[in-house]
């Protein structure tokens, strides 16, 4: 995510954080603005599952979801009530979690509300890292995918293995899988992907729905050769891409292992003040 969005949203975020008694919470009608949801009666369906998800990690409702009535204008001075909701920081992490990670707003809010602090350097690493690996996520469906549509066109799992390489070296100017985890440090018997950075994953990825999407297409595709040049062309397709903005993938530098940003992001994730001091309206 650009910083200059993630600047925008931690401002818009900051603005609406309240405290009473120590507890801090925020507001269910100005979270639905803030996570881009137009009508309450659709924001009011992500509560409810929120809730049932609060509910099953063993929390007290009510310890983060409090009903309270605000008063409103409506014109000409008058005022009417409306129904609205005291939320646990825990309470809007699970509201975000249960929205389009898709949409910056609530991409930004599932890490705005685990991390503790608020510092934007904090924010903007973990954001990071929760869309690494999510892009690593959405890799690993696209080649579990395309290794089934293969399969059924004459392609065993090593047949696979060598699409892959040949993909690889197509995108990393001549280096195939195994060159590119020496190059890189990476051991041997782990993904190249679980150390390359996210744009060289989205690559990947994005190389690898497009050989799915036209194996699927052309039935004459059959067997390894022909879906192997199908491969090449698409990764060769993103490395041109790229370079067209200076990126050359074989040239960035290997990044943290996925697995252990995974364990931190559940870690951070446990930190969440779930037994806080129940929220009164």
């Amino acid at each position: 995510m650009d910083k200059k969005i993630i600047a925008q949203l931690h401002k818009y975020f900051d603005a609406y954080v309240y405290t009473k008694e120590g507890v801090e919470f925020w507001y269910a009608r100005e979270l639905q603005v803030l996570l881009g949801y137009n009508e309450w009666r659709n924001f009011e369906k992500v509560i409810e599952k929120a809730k049932i998800a609060c509910e099953k990690s063993g929390q007290v409702i009510h310890n983060h979801f409090v009903d309270v009535n605000k008063m409103v204008g409506i014109g000409s001075d008058a005022q009417k009530e409306i129904p609205d909701i005291m939320l646990s920081r825990y309470a809007c992490y699970l509201i975000a979690q249960n929205g389009d990670p898709r949409k910056d707003a609530i991409a930004f809010a599932m890490t705005y509300f685990a991390v503790q602090t608020r510092k934007q350097e904090v924010l903007e690493k973990r954001l990071a890292d929760w869309e690494r690996v999510q892009a690593r996520e959405k890799l690993s469906a696209s080649e579990k995918q395309l290794s089934g549509v293969i399969f059924e066109r004459g392609v065993d799992s090593q047949g696979f293995a060598r699409i892959r390489t040949r993909g690889d070296a197509a995108l990393f100017g001549g280096y195939g899988t195994k060159e590119m985890k020496q190059r890189l440090g990476i051991p041997e018997k782990r993904p190249l992907a679980d150390f390359l950075p996210s744009v060289t994953i989205k690559a990947k990825d994005l190389a690898t729905e497009i050989t799915n999407f036209n194996v699927k297409k052309d039935t004459t595709l059959q067997g390894e050769i022909p879906i192997s040049l199908e491969h090449v062309k698409n990764n060769q397709n993103m490395r041109d891409m790229l370079g067209k903005s200076g990126i050359y993938p074989e040239n960035l530098p290997a990044e943290e292992d996925i697995k252990k940003v995974e364990r931190k992001i559940k870690s951070e994730d446990k930190k969440l003040p779930k037994n806080v001091k129940k929220l009164n309206g």
